[in-house]
């Protein structure tokens, strides 16, 4: 079915634009843009507010949201965080899982989120057997984003050791495939459709031995698929991997052909000036989760000196410490100010597009994250008027949505033209909290 949508303000990309009319064509794409459309036109469905593209949530692990508040008591580091993290991973099946993510999605959704990347390392049963269906999870995970009415980029994940060659312990049993062959073969079999594209992941240098990393680049290259790593994340990991390699993570990365402008590291947090250098050099993307790697207390990363070296910047929620993407665009400026005592370091505009287009080509959405003729029509809308965003000068929409608006701003979003939140209401799940609250008990 056709529609036109339009727009009372819209960021078309570097600058916001008064009444703009989107044409979606049967197939869910943008057939054209109108600017200067000052009334809608007749039959249109009206989104009052700011409308950006999409965003993308370019690095996720739905079952992470089960964490929120438990990990939250008493004090720790990344590692005891972990221990937490691997208690509720024991407890899931593709049952329970399909019905946590379901609702991780919808929350997404309502925060204007279009796109997520899963990256995706529950593979089998707690005791490492493969379930009847050897992708029962990871089926479980695209049906679920189907269900919450947005797209999946499945990051099916190798991970293959507990540490630099060492065997998995008790809770990794379910996350491996035993060699990085294994793990092709399995994920060889997961099939694309309309809202969903296969990627693939290194878990971490730690977890994936330099004999096993070619492997898993080279199924990637094969298919022209995303893949993203976990990178640098903790200096524990660096030296670890100086003692067994003799190198930097990125540097073995590089060494076995990881690196690549289809590629992306999640973090990127610990790095030196050489890894910078070679991170830009081969345009490997940088993944920012502000909320979670100071949840973490994992650090601030180089983000600066990377976009600055060629990597381009997406962002992601990660451990959904919160899922909201205004929140972590303005962290990744806000840190870097704390960090340098200087403001500005990026536009809003810049930040948006990290959110979006940049976002989006990170999951091999190439097409996506921008309004303009071609592109899927997905589309999220701020308010204007609410307690955070009211007064704010139209002109200014983008600063307002990036340094003022969160997640419960949003008010419509729409996915392939069709609406799946429509005034803060999804319209596939409408009582997501329930949905939550239901999943994340069922894991207690």
């Amino acid at each position: 079915m056709q529609v036109t949508y339009w727009l009372e303000h819209a960021w078309l990309d570097p600058v916001v634009e008064p009444g703009v009319a989107v044409e979606v064509a049967g197939d869910g794409r943008i057939s054209a843009v109108r600017t200067g459309v000052e009334a809608p036109p007749p039959g249109a469905v009206v989104l009052r507010g700011f409308t950006v593209p999409g965003l993308a949530n370019a690095h996720s692990h739905a079952f992470h949201r089960a964490l929120r508040a438990t990990v939250q008591v008493g004090s720790g580091t990344f590692w005891t965080w972990r221990e937490t993290m691997y208690q509720v991973a024991s407890r899931l099946t593709p049952d329970s899982y399909h019905a946590l993510a379901r609702a991780v999605y919808a929350e997404m959704a309502l925060a204007g989120i279009t796109a997520v990347g899963e990256f995706h390392y529950l593979h089998h049963a707690p005791d490492g057997t493969p379930y009847d269906d050897p992708n029962a999870m990871g089926e479980a995970l695209i049906a679920a984003a189907a269900e919450a009415g947005i797209r999946i980029t499945l990051l099916d994940t190798a991970y293959l050791s507990s540490g630099f060659g060492a065997a998995p312990d008790r809770h990794q049993l379910r996350f491996s495939d035993g060699t990085a062959e294994a793990w092709a073969e399995r994920c060889s079999a997961l099939k694309e459709r309309g809202h969903a594209r296969i990627g693939a992941a290194v878990h971490s240098v730690r977890a994936v031995p330099a004999r096993e990393l070619g492997t898993v680049a080279a199924w990637a290259e094969a298919r022209r698929a995303p893949l993203h790593v976990h990178l640098s994340e903790q200096t524990a990991e660096n030296e670890g991997c100086l003692e067994a390699y003799g190198m930097t993570p990125t540097q073995l990365l590089a060494e076995h052909g990881v690196l690549g402008d289809r590629t992306t590291g999640v973090h990127n947090t610990h790095l030196t000036d050489g890894d910078i250098a070679l991170i830009g050099s081969t345009t490997t993307g940088t993944c920012m989760c502000p909320t979670t790697e100071r949840d973490l207390a994992d650090g601030i990363g180089p983000a600066v000196a990377l976009q600055r070296a060629g990597s381009p910047l997406s962002l992601g929620s990660d451990s959904h410490a919160v899922i909201d993407l205004f929140e972590e665009a303005r962290a990744m400026e806000l840190d870097e100010r704390l960090r340098t005592r200087r403001r500005g370091h990026w536009t809003a505009a810049a930040l948006l597009r990290a959110a979006t287009a940049d976002g989006h080509a990170a999951l091999g959405w190439p097409e996506a994250g921008r309004i303009e003729a071609g592109a899927p029509a997905d589309l999220a809308t701020i308010a204007l008027d609410s307690v955070r965003t009211a007064g704010a000068v139209p002109r200014l929409a983008a600063e307002t949505a990036v340094f003022a608006a969160t997640a419960s701003d949003v008010r419509h979003v729409v996915v392939g033209g069709r609406a799946v939140v429509r005034d803060g209401v999804h319209a596939l799940i409408p009582d997501v909290a329930s949905a939550l609250s239901t999943a994340v008990a069922a894991l207690r």
